[in-house]
């Protein structure tokens, strides 16, 4: 109850302004928050991407010089995807409901879960056996799930409806980074083969271990607790930034005990985003595998087709930032979710009418990525605001980010098992597959809005009879 009685406190220093206006800042703080949050969480989404594309960067290096001096079966290349992604999806909930606990200071938990992190990554570059690298992976999935998921957990508690969709987007765009940190970093390690005995793809493991380790130290140092609990913030700051929270959010409940957890976990407005994150992340997971394939056939080589495939990325974090910033202005979500799929849908039927003609130019499907990473990169941004902003209470948003990123990230299941490599480069199973879910989540979007609009429709009718107003049990829902 300590930390509800410190809202409240701090809410009531200002209530009388309240009445008419918003508090006005003492500064504008909210600089400060996203220099101290956004760059040091979203390094930690970075590794969670450079290690996804890790498997891009190592199929164009040395695929062959790999499965020989592991002695890995013919199918140990999706094993040691699959065997990542089962305790990964398993960990983000109960990560994410132990490090919202009373006692559990979020940059020990994230810090020593990065630190952890950092040397298994570090031992996948050392290890001589197929065993060990299984053994690895499993624990990488163990130890990254809380990285993503506490993250975005703990931006949700940050900021406001109106300021959480830009916030989300510069998180997400560090994570777009680590496919332009993993293309150069390839580039730049293919010449270290041999070094110290070692070959090249061991280095890509070790420097990004060291790397993790290094990052941790900063989590320690830097990451701050949750709002009520933050000491970074002048006195009058945090009255302001907790009494701001309160009247965007209600007097939300930030005990997990008592929790109907029951309703938390059947709560549509935590499955709908997460399914139409699972649909866009069909598209994100699905790119890396035929991206070095539309490269190589424009003539550039193994490492250009890695600097080339940069611009690609980039073009994803512009156009998702842009797209939460007017979001964030303009109040309205879906509008934009739907823009992305829309891009993602075009770039879905260049790669399948390549599939099915065969004749298309490799320029014309170079610019089928571009709408493809701009389609599903505003998507992600924008649904895991989307979701936060209809949430209420610290066990629900910490139950929503987890599943959202847990499962939602779980599309690299589908994508590494339909994009089969006897069917490249034209692979029909995949691009089919890719084009289905994103309609697919078109058609779930749609009935997510309907929803959404009928409850404030409800909920309108309810208030002209009885009147009241938003709190944290009745509230008009976003979108």
């Amino acid at each position: 109850m300590s930390d509800e009685k410190t809202i409240a406190e701090a809410s009531a220093k200002s209530s009388s302004e309240n009445a008419v206006h918003e508090l006005a800042p003492p500064l504008n703080y909210v600089y400060k928050l996203d220099l101290r949050l956004i760059p040091i969480l979203g390094a930690t989404y970075t590794i969670l991407f450079l290690d996804r594309t890790n498997s891009m960067s190592i199929t164009l290096l040395i695929v062959a010089l790999r499965a020989n001096s592991l002695n890995m079966p013919s199918n140990g290349y999706n094993t040691c995807l699959w065997i990542f992604f089962i305790p990964f999806v398993l960990i983000e909930i109960p990560s994410n409901m132990i490090m919202g606990l009373p006692r559990v200071k979020p940059n020990v938990f994230l810090g020593l879960n990065m630190l952890v992190l950092g040397v298994i990554a570090t031992c996948q570059g050392l290890t001589h056996t197929y065993g060990g690298l299984l053994a690895l992976r499993f624990l990488m999935g163990i130890f990254e799930a809380t990285l993503p998921a506490g993250a975005a957990y703990l931006i949700g508690e940050y900021y406001t409806r109106r300021e959480s969709a830009l916030r989300f987007a510069m998180f997400f765009t560090f994570g777009i980074l680590g496919p332009c940190i993993s293309g150069l970093l390839a580039f730049a390690i293919r010449n270290m083969d041999g070094i110290n005995g070692k070959e090249g793809w061991r280095w890509i493991f070790i420097l990004e271990g060291l790397v993790t380790i290094a990052i941790s130290s900063l989590v320690f140092l830097i990451v701050p607790n949750f709002p009520e609990k933050s000491h970074f913030l002048s006195p009058a700051e945090k009255t302001h930034l907790l009494d701001k929270l309160r009247r965007d959010k209600g007097d939300q409940k930030l005990s997990l005990k008592h929790v109907n957890w029951i309703k938390v976990l059947s709560d549509y407005r935590i499955w709908f985003p997460t399914l139409m994150f699972f649909c866009c992340d069909m598209t994100a997971a699905s790119m890396s595998s035929f991206i070095p394939t539309i490269l190589t056939e424009l003539g550039w080589k193994a490492a250009k087709a890695q600097v080339m495939s940069i611009p690609i990325w980039a073009t994803g974090i512009v156009s998702q930032l842009f797209a939460c910033w007017v979001s964030g202005r303009i109040g309205w979500r879906f509008p934009f979710v739907l823009l992305g799929i829309t891009f993602a849908t075009i770039g879905w039927i260049i790669q399948n009418v390549y599939c099915n003609e065969r004749g298309l130019a490799p320029g014309v499907r170079y610019f089928s990525l571009f709408s493809m990473s701009m389609g599903t990169f505003i998507q992600m941004a924008m649904l895991t605001s989307w979701m936060t902003n209809n949430l209420r209470g610290r066990a629900s948003i910490g139950v929503g980010t987890a599943i959202i990123l847990g499962l939602g990230n779980c599309a690299n299941f589908v994508a590494s098992n339909v994009f089969i490599k006897t069917e490249a480069p034209f692979y029909p199973t995949g691009f089919r597959t890719g084009l289905g879910l994103t309609i697919v989540g078109a058609g779930i979007c749609l009935v997510y809005v309907a929803l959404l609009w009928w409850h404030n429709k409800k909920l309108d009718r309810k208030r002209k009879q009885v009147g009241g107003e938003d709190d944290q049990v009745e509230y008009r829902y976003q979108y």
